[in-house]
């Protein structure tokens, strides 16, 4: 059994896999102030919560886009198993064949997706991960990642439209009522969900023309249940993406741990 983590720009997923069974996955706050202890007592809590003893856990493994707090989280997995931590970055065996101007760009979080949505559907393949920002991959059917795109994630695009506008209010991520909307809330929300949607079915379209071919799409990240159901496109949506990445990442460079 081994520790997987996910550090996002708003939460870091947590979870545990046996063989490729995800056991349990959760999310703590992105705290850019915490200590690896307190970092630590969150895993553990979560751990025994879901009925797992750290004492079973064989290694762990971590994707990170978010620097600054890396090495917390790295130092607090690492109280966790007793061994050092496999980080995916440069020098890690992926088994991605990258073709973007600079492989070294392409964030931890985007590798592990790919990695998982390769094995999982096959290529070609777009990935599409509606997290902080909103990352879309695509992957052509030579199993190669040639690209992508990022725009403002859902949670941005809501706070800057509160922000900026005087009597707008803040508000959740909500389906609307209908389409079109009666009063300002509902506004808000048919404009945000059916936006988001509205504008991942315009990129998966224009990648199938540029492509000249359909491809499997799959999503994930902590919005893409919010909005995906809205999408006129058929995608997939696989929460556990990221982390049954992150394991596939782990089994190829087994014999370094």
């Amino acid at each position: 059994m081994i520790l997987v983590i996910d550090i996002g720009n708003t939460n870091i997923g947590i979870g545990a896999m046996e063989d490729d069974r995800l056991l349990f996955k959760e999310r703590i706050y992105t705290d850019l102030k915490m200590t690896p202890v307190e970092c630590a007592i969150s895993m553990k809590n979560l751990l025994e919560l879901n009925g797992v003893r750290p004492q079973e856990l064989q290694g762990a493994i971590l994707s990170s886009s978010v620097p600054s707090i890396t090495g917390v989280v790295r130092e607090a997995a690492r109280k966790m198993v007793g061994k050092e931590v496999l980080e995916v970055g440069p020098g890690v065996k992926t088994g991605l064949d990258i073709k973007i101007d600079n492989p070294a760009q392409l964030g931890a979080d985007l590798v592990v997706g790919a990695v998982a949505g390769i094995h999982e559907y096959g290529a070609p393949l777009v990935v599409v991960d509606l997290g902080t920002a909103t990352s879309v991959m695509v992957v052509n059917e030579k199993r190669q990642v040639i690209g992508g795109m990022i725009l403002p994630g859902v949670g941005i695009s809501l706070e800057a439209l509160s922000q900026r506008t005087s009597f707008l209010p803040k508000i959740s991520i909500e389906p609307p009522k209908k389409f079109i909307a009666s009063n300002t809330i509902d506004c808000m929300k048919s404009g945000i969900v059916y936006g988001a949607a509205f504008a991942i079915d315009g990129i998966v379209e224009r990648i199938w023309d540029e492509l000249g071919q359909k491809t499997a799409v799959v999503a994930t990240g902590r919005q893409a249940k919010k909005i995906i159901p809205y999408c006129k496109t058929k995608i997939v949506t696989d929460d556990e993406l990221l982390l049954k990445g992150l394991k596939l990442v782990y089994d190829r460079n087994r014999r370094r741990n």
